[in-house]
């Protein structure tokens, strides 16, 4: 026997572990329970654990696994969404900053050209015959960015960024 045990707690113990506790014991062993101090103390920390784990186990209602399931797929799919736009995001911004950065830049250029900057339409009809031939190495290669070959690039630009944003965003 060790020292401040009881001859009886095994049997309480025993009793309490199979949920026999205070049902199915002996009288005696109830008046012993009731008058030994470890055996007592026993029965109170044992039945204060049991309910408290009945209650914890009654506040976890879980829903059914279908639905805890299509959350969590739902949750996973959209951070794999929103891991995907961040690059998507950037990608787009850049794009946009560049057209934004042709039209202004297209903008400033016709600007200092003064209010006559659309003159180059009454030069057309001096240059003959309305080929091309007649038209594109002059427009190359004037220093004054000629709106000839301006607009086309600018708008070249601006399609391809518009495509490349399209083929970006598709693919979400």
């Amino acid at each position: 026997m060790k020292l401040g045990s009881c001859a009886r707690e095994k049997e309480v113990k025993d009793l309490l572990e199979r949920g026999h506790w205070p049902e199915a014991c002996a009288p005696d062993l109830r008046l012993h329970v009731s008058g030994c101090r470890n055996c007592g103390d026993l029965v109170l920390v044992t039945e204060t654990f049991r309910n408290a784990r009945a209650a914890a186990a009654g506040a976890a209602k879980l829903g059914s696994p279908g639905l805890l399931w299509w959350r969590a797929q739902l949750r996973r799919r959209n951070a794999a969404v929103e891991r995907i736009g961040r690059p998507l995001l950037s990608a787009q911004i850049f794009a946009l900053a560049t057209i934004l950065l042709l039209t202004v830049g297209f903008v400033v250029s016709q600007a200092r050209h003064g209010l006559g900057w659309l003159t180059w339409l009454e030069g057309l009809p001096e240059a003959g015959t309305l080929h091309l031939g007649n038209l594109w190495p002059t427009a190359l290669f004037d220093p004054s960015w000629s709106p000839l070959v301006l607009v086309p690039a600018v708008a070249t630009l601006v399609l391809l960024g518009g495509a490349v944003v399209y083929l970006v965003s598709e693919k979400q």
